[in-house]
C-alpha cells in the first residue's frame, strides 16, 4: 500500500469520530441505586432494573444528567432544554433486555465546536491543497452528504410525541409552565434542523502558517445520554476477540454505567486531526472530573468513521467504521491504515462496503466485524417507561456556576503569566492535579525559574515515575523466584510519601508526584540549580531519585554528593588548554571546518574534570580557543 502522505494528495479522508465515555467519578448506576463497579467481582452488583426483569422501572440519575450539561458547556454546545429517552433494540448478550435506553435525535447537547492547533510532524499530514476555499467547499458537501445513525434519527418522526401518557420529567425547579399531566414538549426546531441539513457559512476553515501549523474547528453534532452494556471476556480468542474464543463470559456490574457519546461532524480530515481531538477531549473531560477518562480500562473509548473522495468531488465516499479503539496510538494508526486501505481497494477498481471493522494492533491492520447497521435495524422508539425531559435555566446556569478553569484557558494563563513555552503549558494544564502542582512549585521558585520548573514537571518527574514503575514491576514478577512465601513489598510501600506542602492545595496533594514523596518545594529548589547552572541537566534524575520520598533539600543533596559544576573561567581554561594538547589531530580537524568534532572535545574536557565542569562553559571556551 501507499503511505498515507501519498494518499492524501489525490484522496480526500472524510473522518467524523463517535467517542464514548463512562461516567466513572459517579456512585451509581444510570437508571437504578446499584453502585458503580469498576474492580469488583463480576456480577455483585446488578438488580432488576439493570438486567431488565419484568415490571422494572427505571429513575434517571440527576448528577449523571449534571454531569452532561457540564460537558457540553464545557464543549460550545448548546445546551436543549427539552429532550428524551429512547430504546435501542439489538440481541446480544451484553444487555440483558435486549435494548438499550439511548437518547434520540434531540440530545441534551446540541451543535458545539473545539478547536484544534495541529503542530510540528502531524500538521504535515494535511496537504496543502485542503486549505482555503477548497476546504470550504469540503465541509459543506461532506456535511450536506453525511449518512448514519444521526441522520437517520433526524428524519425519524414523533420527537415531539411521547407513546405514554406520563408526565414530563424536571431538573429540577420547573417554572408554572411545566405542569405535570401536560403534552410532552414539541422537539426545538433549530436542534432537529442542524440534523438534516448543514449551514456552513461564515464557517471557519483552517489556515497554514508559515511554520507549518495550523488551527482547525472541530464541529460536534451532539452529545447525548446512554447506558452502558454489560463487560464480555472472550476467553481463548485472538486479543480477547470472539473470533476463535473457547467461551464468552459476561459482567453485568458494568451494564447501566452511565456513558456520555459524543458524535462530531465530519470535520476531522487527517488521523493525526482525530487522535488531537480525542486528546483535548480527554483533558477536558478529566478537568470537570465527570470521567477518569482510562482508555487502558475501557471507560474512554473511540469509533472512528471515515470514507474516501477525490479531491474536488462532492460526492462522499462509503463509510466504514472502526469499532472500539482504546488508545490515542490505535485512533491514528487504525485511521491511517484504512485510509490506505480504502484508497488501495478504489484504485484497484474495487468497491467499499459500509461495514464495522476491528483494528489489530499486532498485524497492524483492520478486518470485518460486521455489515453497519442503521436506525431501522435497530426499531428506535420513545422509551414509555421514561417522561420527557425538561431543564430548567436555574439547573443550566447552576451547572455552568461549577466549571472549573478549562485547559485552553488555564494554558493561555501559564503562558502569559509565567512565561513558559506553549507546548508545556498546553501539556501542564491538560491534569488539574499536575497543575496544581506545578503552581505550588513556581509560587516557590524564584522570579524567571518558571520554565525550569516546567521542564521538570513535564519531562524529568515523569520519567522518574515510570522508571519507578518499571522497577516495581520488575519487583513483583521476580518475586517468585526469591521469596518462599509472603507478599512482596513494592518501592512504593516502602516509602513513605513525604506529602506536598499546604500551600500547594489538595489538588497539588493529589498529583502522582507527591504520592512518590516528591514536594513543590524541592522541585522549586531543584529547579533554580538548574537554571543557575550548578548542576548539569543531565544531573537532574540523580538529584530526583535522591530527594523523593526523604523530604531533603537539592542543594544538601548535590553538595553531599559532590554534584556541583565547576564554572570558573579560570579552572576550566586550564582544562581545554590540556585537552587540546593532548588532542591536536582533532583540534585541527576543528579549523578545517568539521564542526561535529567539537562534540568529542567538550566530552574529553567533562572526562578531564572528572564530570564536575560546566558544559556550556567548555564548549564556549573550546570555540574562543580554536578561533
Amino acid at each position: 500500500m501507499k503511505e498515507l502522505q501519498e494518499v492524501l494528495k489525490d484522496w480526500e479522508a472524510v473522518i467524523g469520530l463517535e467517542i464514548h465515555t463512562e461516567l466513572t467519578t459517579l456512585e451509581t448506576k444510570m437508571f437504578c441505586n446499584c453502585k458503580l463497579s469498576h474492580d469488583d467481582a463480576p456480577n455483585t452488583h446488578v438488580c432488576p432494573v439493570c438486567l431488565g426483569l419484568p415490571g422494572a422501572l427505571p429513575v434517571p440519575n440527576e448528577q449523571a444528567i449534571r454531569s452532561i450539561v457540564k460537558a457540553g458547556l464545557a464543549t460550545n454546545c448548546e445546551i436543549q432544554k427539552h429532550s428524551m429517552f429512547y430504546r435501542k433494540h439489538y440481541f446480544y448478550p451484553d444487555m440483558a433486555k435486549n435494548f438499550q435506553t439511548t437518547q434520540g435525535p434531540v440530545a441534551f447537547c446540541m451543535h458545539g465546536r473545539l478547536d484544534l492547533e495541529v503542530t510540528g510532524r502531524g500538521a504535515a499530514e494535511r496537504p496543502d491543497c485542503a486549505f482555503g476555499e477548497a476546504e470550504a467547499q469540503s465541509l459543506a458537501s461532506a456535511s450536506a452528504g453525511a449518512v448514519g445513525l444521526s441522520a437517520d434519527l433526524s428524519r425519524m418522526a414523533g420527537e415531539g410525541t411521547h407513546s405514554g401518557t406520563g408526565s414530563k420529567c424536571t431538573m429540577p425547579d420547573v417554572g408554572a409552565g411545566a405542569a405535570q399531566g401536560g403534552p410532552a414538549p414539541e422537539a426545538p426546531a433549530s436542534a432537529l434542523a442542524g440534523l438534516s441539513g448543514y449551514d456552513t457559512a461564515g464557517l471557519a476553515v483552517p489556515e497554514r502558517r508559515d511554520d507549518g501549523s495550523y488551527t482547525v474547528p472541530i464541529r460536534i453534532l451532539r452529545i447525548h445520554m446512554e447506558e452502558d452494556a454489560a463487560k464480555m471476556v472472550h476467553v481463548g480468542g485472538e486479543e480477547g476477540r470472539i473470533g476463535g474464543a473457547a467461551e464468552s463470559l459476561i459482567d453485568y456490574n458494568r451494564c447501566g454505567t452511565p456513558l456520555i457519546e459524543l458524535v462530531t461532524e465530519p470535520d476531522l480530515r487527517t488521523p493525526e486531526e482525530a487522535r488531537l481531538f480525542m486528546e483535548k477531549l480527554r483533558r477536558i473531560f478529566v478537568t470537570l472530573g465527570i470521567s477518569d477518562c482510562s482508555m487502558e480500562k475501557g471507560s474512554m473509548r473511540c469509533d472512528g468513521n471515515v470514507s474516501l473522495r477525490r479531491r474536488g468531488d462532492t460526492r462522499l465516499g462509503t463509510k466504514t467504521e472502526l469499532k472500539n479503539l482504546n488508545s490515542f496510538k490505535a485512533l491514528h494508526d487504525g485511521l491511517a491504515y484504512e485510509i490506505c486501505r480504502q484508497a488501495e481497494v478504489l484504485e484497484e477498481g474495487g468497491v467499499i462496503y459500509q461495514e464495522t471493522r476491528h483494528w489489530e494492533p499486532s498485524h497492524k491492520r483492520t478486518v470485518v466485524m460486521r455489515t453497519k447497521e442503521t436506525a431501522d435495524d435497530y426499531r428506535f422508539f420513545p422509551d414509555p417507561d421514561l417522561a420527557p425531559f425538561d431543564l430548567t435555566d436555574k439547573f443550566i446556569e447552576s451547572c455552568r456556576a461549577e466549571l472549573p478553569e478549562l485547559p485552553d484557558a488555564r494554558r493561555d494563563r501559564f503562558e502569559h503569566d509565567f512565561g513558559i513555552k506553549r507546548a508545556d503549558a498546553e501539556q501542564l494544564a491538560g491534569d488539574p492535579q499536575t497543575a496544581a502542582f506545578f503552581e505550588a512549585a513556581v509560587a516557590l521558585a524564584a522570579p524567571g525559574e518558571a520554565q525550569q520548573v516546567a521542564n521538570l514537571v513535564v519531562n524529568d518527574l515523569p520519567a522518574f515515575l515510570k522508571a519507578a514503575a518499571r522497577a516495581d514491576a520488575d519487583v513483583a514478577d521476580d518475586a517468585d523466584t526469591w521469596l518462599a512465601d509472603g507478599d512482596v513489598a513494592s518501592a512504593a510501600d516502602t516509602v513513605e510519601p513525604a506529602g506536598a506542602e499546604g500551600s500547594s492545595g489538595d489538588a497539588a496533594a493529589s498529583s502522582p508526584f507527591a504520592a512518590a514523596g516528591i514536594e513543590p518545594a524541592q522541585v522549586a529548589s531543584l529547579a533554580h540549580l538548574l537554571a543557575g547552572e550548578a548542576i548539569a541537566s543531565n544531573q537532574a534524575a540523580v538529584v530526583i531519585e535522591a530527594m523523593a520520598g526523604t523530604g531533603r533539600d537539592p542543594e544538601e543533596i548535590v553538595d553531599e554528593r559532590g554534584l556541583r559544576q565547576v564554572s570558573d573561567t579560570g579552572a576550566l581554561q586550564a582544562v581545554v588548554d590540556a585537552v587540546l594538547a593532548r588532542c591536536s589531530d582533532q583540534a585541527q580537524q576543528y579549523r578545517d571546518g568539521n564542526q561535529k568534532v567539537l562534540g568529542f572535545l567538550v566530552g574529553q574536557c567533562m572526562r578531564e574534570s572528572k564530570g564536575t565542569g560546566n558544559p556550556k562553559l567548555f564548549n564556549e571556551l573550546l570555540r574562543a580557543s580554536l578561533s
